[in-house]
């Protein structure tokens, strides 16, 4: 699976290959600096790998090469993790990175985007849920149909900003990995984060309304929209893991409190 680019690239080991829900990953050096070779058929990595070239290390990890399949990026060479900070009673300041790193890459571009995912497009099975399910489920899918049929201040996205996706580059900050690519509204950036990194962080007393008032202020987003789009995002991603039969109970939970903060 590797060895083919590790010729055509001239790589060298650093490391055991592992299995991630991205990929497979093998830790190399490429002219003696530290990388990370990843491989995935998937066509939404592989689209989040030519997004991950676009941003050119403006947000996103440097890319080094990458061919269809594979991906080959700077590794994050910082010891800090976000996970860690926010087990550390620093919640706040991870949120606040986490904003940071959307923000810069949200910053528009002079040059031509690869092909992206419509934003819209990502919400089919929180349809299917809302009809099969009704409660929460109607609630989240009526905040998404009003967000995504008005779209605001519409870019490129990350699709998936949380506390392992944006890691310690050292020297160059706080850099994001794994990109879905996809095309819309920016608010929509930041509602993944208010159901990680776990359920216990997430749900923890007063944790929900912090992280509103940072991600709003940060992002400078409406406050009642960010509120809509957790509400969205949180019952599509109850979605989602009904449909992996796990049970959903972190986004179901913060999508009440976003309910309860909507007056619903």
């Amino acid at each position: 699976m590797f060895d083919q680019y590790l010729k055509r690239w001239a790589l060298t080991l650093d490391g055991d290959a592992f299995v991630s829900l991205n990929g497979h990953l093998l830790p190399v050096r490429y002219h003696g600096t530290p990388a990370m070779l990843k491989i995935s058929p998937e066509p939404e990595e592989q689209a989040g790998n030519r997004l991950m070239a676009w941003w050119d290390g403006q947000g996103a990890a440097p890319v080094l090469a990458h061919d269809g399949e594979a991906l080959l990026m700077e590794r994050a060479s910082g010891v800090r993790s976000l996970m860690d900070m926010v087990n550390c009673g620093q919640d706040d300041e991870a949120t606040r990175i986490l904003c940071a790193a959307a923000g810069r890459l949200h910053t528009p571009r002079t040059q031509p985007a690869p092909a992206l995912v419509p934003l819209l497009q990502r919400f089919e099975a929180l349809w299917g849920a809302a009809a099969n399910h009704q409660g929460v489920f109607e609630q989240s899918a009526k905040a998404a149909r009003e967000l995504l049929h008005a779209p605001r201040d519409v870019g490129v996205l990350h699709g998936d900003i949380h506390h392992a996706n944006v890691l310690d580059f050292g020297p160059k900050g706080w850099l994001a990995i794994d990109p879905k690519g996809l095309y819309g509204e920016r608010g929509f950036d930041y509602a993944n984060i208010f159901c990680n990194p776990d359920s216990q962080s997430a749900l923890a007393p007063g944790c929900f309304a912090r992280r509103i008032e940072i991600v709003r202020r940060a992002g400078d987003i409406d406050h009642r929209r960010l509120l809509q789009w957790v509400l969205a995002w949180t019952g599509l991603s109850a979605a989602w893991m009904l449909e992996d039969g796990i049970e959903p109970s972190t986004p179901l939970e913060v999508a009440k409190l976003a309910t309860l903060a909507l007056g619903l």
